[in-house]
This record gives C-alpha cells, structure tokens and sequence, in this order.
C-alpha cells in the first residue's frame, strides 16, 4: 500500500461519514443484549471501610445495603492494623451483586500510628497486583475472575467539629492516588447544625489546602449533571446509621432514638444518609468501578510495566481525571459556600 493511500485511510477512519439508514438492520438491540448479558453475568463492588474502632463503619454498612452483615464486635487492643474482608451475594429483582467488604480492624488504635497507612496501601496494591497477574497469563481468565480491586474508600471521620486529625490527613494522602476516595463525617447527629456546616467547610479547605484529592462525582453525563454537581456541593457528606426501625406516627422508620427525640436515618433534614447511598449505590456505582479500572488501575499498570523496562511511545497522555482538575473544582465549591 503506498504512502498516500495509507494517509487516506487513516483519515477515513477518524473521520467516519454519518450516513442515515434506509431500512431496518438490528443493531439498535446492542444495548439490550449488554443488559442481558450484564444481568447474566452479575456485578461485583468493593467497598473499603477505614476508621477508627467504633466509629460505626459496619452499621452505616448494614444500613445502606438494609440487611444485617456478619460482623463482630471489635476491641481496641490489637497491635496493629490489619484488613478483614468479606464478600456477600445479595440480589434485588433479577440482579446480582457480589459484595466485598474490607474493614480496618484496629485502625487508629496503637500509640504509634505512624504506619497505620501501611497495612491498607498494601492491600490496595496486592489487589492491583493480583490483577495485573491474571491479565499477563498467556491464557487469561479475565471474564470469570472475581475482581477484588478496591472501587471506592468510605473514609469514615471523627465529628470533632474542629479540623481533619493528621492521621486521616497523612492516611487519605497516601490513598487518593490508589483508590476512589468518599469522606464521610460519622455519627453526625453528635454535633449541631450550624457546628456541622463549618466543619464540613473546614475539612473541604483542609483537603484542599493538603492536595488530598476525594472522589467527585462525574458531571459529564447530561442525565445526572445536575444531580451530581449539586451532591459535589455536600460533600463530606455527614450520616447517621441504624438498623432499628422505630414506630413514628403510623409508620416505622429506621431511626436512633434518645430520650431527647429521634433522629431519623432517612430524613434528609436530619442527616445526609439518603444523598450517600443516592450517588454511592444508585448513580455512580459504574463510575466508581470504571474510576477504578481507567484511572488507578492503570496508574499501577503503568508504573509497574516501566520498572520492568517497558515503555509508551505517548507518555503525554493523562488519565481522564488529573488531580489538578479534581482540585479546582473543590476549590470553587468552596467559594460558593464562603
């Protein structure tokens, strides 16, 4: 093929011609059959929980997903961090989602917490790692491989109503570029409204000030735009979780109920419960395991290939979303509210 003809087709091929069809052809079906071979196939979603012992992480857990984990009662003397998971099979209608859920036992619980961080980037990196194993078998498996990468951190902090601790500093600094980061203030209904408004201001400028990037959600997709962009403005969402229904008026609500009144998981005015599982479950969950694969993944992917010797003819090319860009949008979040 000459030269010339080789320039040709390259052209035609990035610039395709729209044509308009004249009759009927079939592959408008394409997305029912990925539905129904999704649906066949079934989901997978990883959830990391990290902070402190007792700060509710397997309660918010039970209460997002409305069923009752197994999980035991952890005390505060272990030596060190350690990752406990557990993978669940859960199905609502016809579909099925395999749950994995990674908790840090004894985190922030030793003297010394300098390398509290250690144990969770190791396993971040081992799942990563597994991974990257099973894609370089000359015989891969990739279809039916139970995919243990991390989609997203719930990054559960103390409602001090003062600043970030500079363990959850130092912890989500060393994470933001490994995993899909979701800070949430824990036990919220401990503090009051307007002391909760300017802590969450506080941690925004906390975050930005350290360059800890958190997970955004995505505004380019029209149909959720609005929602998300509007959601971005909440974060750190502050939640309240219980699995205990209480009996208010004529129906049950799940709710915590103190001698001074009830708060109720799932009234928006009382905690931001329902906007979490909105954009965690509901909206974003694809984005969240595609965040996963195209971003950290192959930030991973990439370091590990070039301490082997490998190397990309165009190393310009950046990840769809640059810290730099997360940042600046934090940032203007935070004006609106100043």
């Amino acid at each position: 093929m000459a030269s010339s003809d080789v320039a040709r087709h390259m052209i035609s091929d990035e610039n395709p011609r729209c044509l308009t069809i004249a009759g009927h052809v079939g592959f408008e079906s394409l997305p029912d059959q990925l539905v129904n071979r999704s649906i066949q196939q079934g989901f997978c979603f990883n959830i990391l929980c990290v902070g402190e012992t007792g700060i509710g992480k397997s309660t918010l857990i039970d209460t997002l997903f409305n069923t009752n984990f197994d999980s035991s009662v952890c005390s505060h003397f272990h030596p060190n961090v350690r990752l406990k998971a557990q993978t669940y099979e859960l199905q609502e209608s016809n579909v099925r989602l395999k749950l994995t859920i990674v908790n840090t036992v004894g985190f922030g619980d030793q003297i010394n917490k300098e390398d509290s961080y250690r144990p969770i980037v190791d396993y971040i990196d081992a799942q990563f790692e597994a991974y990257l194993q099973e894609e370089m078998k000359i015989k891969r498996s990739l279809f039916n491989y139970r995919d243990s990468r991390i989609h997203v951190c719930l990054y559960f902090i103390s409602p001090t109503g003062h600043s970030l601790k500079t363990l959850d500093l130092l912890t989500m600094k060393k994470l933001d570029s490994r995993v899909n980061i979701i800070p949430v203030i824990a036990k919220a209904d401990t503090i009051t409204k307007a002391e909760l408004q300017k802590f969450k201001l506080r941690l925004m400028n906390e975050l930005v000030t350290n360059g800890i990037q958190i997970y955004l959600f995505p505004t380019d997709d029209e149909t959720v735009a609005q929602l998300n962009a509007s959601m971005n403005g909440h974060l750190p969402f502050a939640v309240v979780g219980s699995t205990e229904e209480v009996r208010l008026g004529n129906k049950m609500v799940k709710a915590r109920q103190y001698p001074w009144g009830i708060v109720q998981v799932e009234n928006e005015n009382h905690c931001d419960f329902v906007k979490l599982r909105e954009m965690l479950i509901c909206t974003n969950m694809e984005d969240l395991r595609e965040q996963t694969h195209i971003r950290h993944y192959e930030n991973y992917r990439r370091c590990k290939l070039e301490e082997t010797g490998f190397k990309d003819a165009n190393l310009e090319k950046k990840p769809v979303k640059s810290s730099r860009q997360n940042l600046n949008i934090l940032k203007e979040f935070i004006k609106k509210k100043d």
